[in-house]
């Protein structure tokens, strides 16, 4: 069917709808099938679109490289770290900031915007002279604090409005029924809260997996990520190896992502989580 008589079988409305999907599918999935056929191709001579041979050289390359599998299971180790500790130090300070009035509350939220409202670098940068003085260049705890930096934002500022939305009727109403403080914060509050806290979370994990500057300037060569490692494949190794290596890097998103919106339905993330 020829545009024309589709535009005035369908009307200008959903003519340009359709336009404008179509659209979005070139540029958003043409990279990524390009990337695919890349990562699978043995043989690709620019300027050919297609290469002239398929097969699995390059996955058996990259998952022969000692180095780079151990910058896969750094990388999850990194980011499960930083996840758990933001939870730790973030879940806290959102209930203190959600429930609590005190001096200096809103510019001390504020700060956790500052980090992302410019350029990261010249914050890594100071940061490493003073890990150059406390022996943290280098080490996995001085990638984590790097890392954690990024992911703060999210772990307070997302559970804090979580926290908020928390009626202090249902906690009063529970403490006049005899129950202990830890016992509403644990049987109504956390639930209620939970699913901005699991939304929270899929950011941090997925933000520490793609850190790759402060990685880069305070862990390398002795720590070394996915995204790190990135960096050398692309200048050392040939075309196909880094799109090997970007589909590998895409997996734990994908992953996070598919689990996200499996176990966490919009049901769950508007009524809060059951605990027992």
């Amino acid at each position: 069917m020829s545009p024309k008589r589709y535009y005035h079988a369908v009307g200008p409305r959903k003519f340009w709808n359709f336009v404008i999907f179509a659209i979005f599918l070139l540029f958003f999935y043409t990279p990524l099938v390009n990337n695919i056929m890349i990562a699978f191709g043995d043989t690709y001579r620019y300027p050919n679109v297609i290469p002239q041979e398929f097969g699995l050289r390059w996955w058996e390359f990259i998952f022969s490289q000692d180095q780079l599998v151990e910058s896969i299971i750094t990388s999850f180790v990194v980011a499960t770290l930083t996840t758990i500790i933001s939870l730790i130090v973030g879940v806290p300070a959102a209930y203190a900031i959600s429930r609590y009035n005190f001096v200096g509350r809103k510019f001390f939220m504020f700060t956790f915007l500052i980090s992302n409202a410019f350029p990261k670098m010249g914050i890594y940068v100071a940061m490493a002279i003073i890990f150059y003085r406390l022996n943290l260049m280098g080490t996995l705890p001085g990638v984590i604090i790097i890392h954690l930096i990024n992911t703060l934002m999210f772990m307070i500022w997302l559970p804090a409005g979580s926290f908020r939305s928390v009626h202090r009727q249902q906690e009063e109403a529970a403490r006049d029924v005899g129950a202990s403080p830890f016992m509403v914060f644990r049987k109504i509050t956390l639930p209620l809260a939970m699913p901005g806290i699991a939304v929270a979370s899929v950011y941090t994990f997925l933000g520490s997996m793609e850190e790759a500057q402060g990685t880069l300037l305070v862990g390398f060569p002795d720590i070394n990520t996915m995204a790190t490692a990135m960096y050398g494949i692309i200048l050392d190794y040939p075309l196909q190896a880094g799109a090997v290596f970007s589909l590998i890097l895409m997996v734990p998103s994908i992953i996070v992502i598919w689990l996200f919106r499996k176990y966490l339905s919009a049901d769950a993330l508007g009524q809060g989580f059951k605990m027992k």
